[in-house]
Protein backbone atom coordinates (compact mmCIF):
# COMPACT_ATOMS: atom_id res chain seq x y z
CA UNK A 1 0.00 0.00 0.00
CA UNK A 2 1.41 3.57 -0.81
CA UNK A 3 2.77 5.51 1.98
CA UNK A 4 -0.05 8.17 1.86
CA UNK A 5 -3.14 6.15 1.77
CA UNK A 6 -2.32 4.33 4.14
CA UNK A 7 -1.51 7.64 6.40
CA UNK A 8 -4.77 8.31 5.05
CA UNK A 9 -6.66 5.10 5.78
CA UNK A 10 -5.04 5.65 9.23
CA UNK A 11 -6.50 9.27 9.83
CA UNK A 12 -9.91 8.33 8.03
CA UNK A 13 -10.06 5.15 10.55
CA UNK A 14 -9.36 7.52 13.75
CA UNK A 15 -11.70 10.45 12.36
CA UNK A 16 -8.71 12.44 13.58
CA UNK A 17 -6.27 15.45 12.07
CA UNK A 18 -3.09 14.05 13.59
CA UNK A 19 -1.08 16.42 13.25
CA UNK A 20 2.04 14.14 13.21
CA UNK A 21 0.12 11.59 10.35
CA UNK A 22 -0.78 14.78 8.51
CA UNK A 23 3.09 15.61 8.19
CA UNK A 24 4.03 12.77 6.68
CA UNK A 25 1.57 13.22 3.77
CA UNK A 26 3.19 14.32 0.55
CA UNK A 27 1.80 18.09 -0.67
CA UNK A 28 -0.63 16.87 -3.10
CA UNK A 29 -2.34 14.10 -0.81
CA UNK A 30 -2.23 17.08 1.83
CA UNK A 31 -4.51 19.39 0.20
CA UNK A 32 -6.78 17.22 -1.49
CA UNK A 33 -7.26 15.91 2.76
CA UNK A 34 -7.26 19.23 4.00
CA UNK A 35 -10.30 19.98 1.50
CA UNK A 36 -11.93 16.85 2.82
CA UNK A 37 -11.33 15.22 -0.60
CA UNK A 38 -11.28 11.29 0.76
CA UNK A 39 -13.57 8.89 2.30
CA UNK A 40 -12.90 5.31 3.42
CA UNK A 41 -15.99 3.07 2.97
CA UNK A 42 -15.73 -0.85 3.56
CA UNK A 43 -11.64 -0.39 3.40
CA UNK A 44 -11.74 1.39 0.12
CA UNK A 45 -10.56 4.76 -0.13
CA UNK A 46 -12.45 7.32 -1.95
CA UNK A 47 -11.84 10.65 -3.67
CA UNK A 48 -14.29 13.12 -4.09
CA UNK A 49 -15.33 16.13 -6.18
CA UNK A 50 -17.89 18.06 -6.46
CA UNK A 51 -19.87 16.09 -8.89
CA UNK A 52 -18.17 12.28 -8.04
CA UNK A 53 -16.79 10.04 -5.61
CA UNK A 54 -14.28 7.39 -7.31
CA UNK A 55 -11.88 4.79 -5.88
CA UNK A 56 -8.40 6.20 -5.37
CA UNK A 57 -5.98 4.17 -6.61
CA UNK A 58 -2.30 3.45 -5.84
CA UNK A 59 -1.29 0.10 -7.82
CA UNK A 60 0.89 1.23 -10.98
CA UNK A 61 -0.54 -2.20 -13.12
CA UNK A 62 -3.99 -1.41 -11.54
CA UNK A 63 -3.34 2.23 -13.07
CA UNK A 64 -2.57 0.63 -16.23
CA UNK A 65 -5.30 -1.05 -16.68
CA UNK A 66 -8.16 1.79 -15.85
CA UNK A 67 -6.17 3.43 -18.98
CA UNK A 68 -6.57 1.28 -21.57
CA UNK A 69 -10.21 0.39 -20.58
CA UNK A 70 -10.69 4.33 -20.50
CA UNK A 71 -8.87 4.41 -24.23
CA UNK A 72 -10.41 4.24 -27.00
CA UNK A 73 -8.90 2.27 -29.81
CA UNK A 74 -5.31 3.24 -31.17
CA UNK A 75 -6.43 4.01 -34.65
CA UNK A 76 -9.01 6.46 -33.35
CA UNK A 77 -6.17 8.74 -32.45
CA UNK A 78 -5.99 12.03 -30.10
CA UNK A 79 -9.35 13.56 -30.57
CA UNK A 80 -10.67 11.72 -28.24
CA UNK A 81 -8.29 12.42 -25.11
CA UNK A 82 -11.39 14.17 -23.85
CA UNK A 83 -13.80 11.31 -23.69
CA UNK A 84 -10.98 9.51 -22.08
CA UNK A 85 -10.34 11.81 -19.15
CA UNK A 86 -14.11 11.58 -18.76
CA UNK A 87 -14.20 8.32 -18.28
CA UNK A 88 -10.95 8.00 -16.39
CA UNK A 89 -12.99 10.98 -13.90
CA UNK A 90 -15.63 9.20 -13.46
CA UNK A 91 -14.24 5.90 -11.93
CA UNK A 92 -10.70 6.51 -10.58
CA UNK A 93 -8.35 8.79 -9.07
CA UNK A 94 -4.88 9.00 -8.45
CA UNK A 95 -2.48 12.05 -8.01
CA UNK A 96 -1.60 13.64 -11.22
CA UNK A 97 -3.96 11.49 -13.41
CA UNK A 98 -4.88 14.03 -15.80
CA UNK A 99 -1.00 13.86 -16.80
CA UNK A 100 -1.10 10.32 -16.93
CA UNK A 101 -4.42 10.92 -19.08
CA UNK A 102 -2.84 13.13 -21.84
Amino acid sequence: MDKNCHILCQLLIKDCKDPSLLSKLNETWKKAHDKGRFHLLDGILYHRTKNTCVMNLEDITLISTILNECNDSVAAGNLLEDRTLERVKTSSWWPNWKKDVA
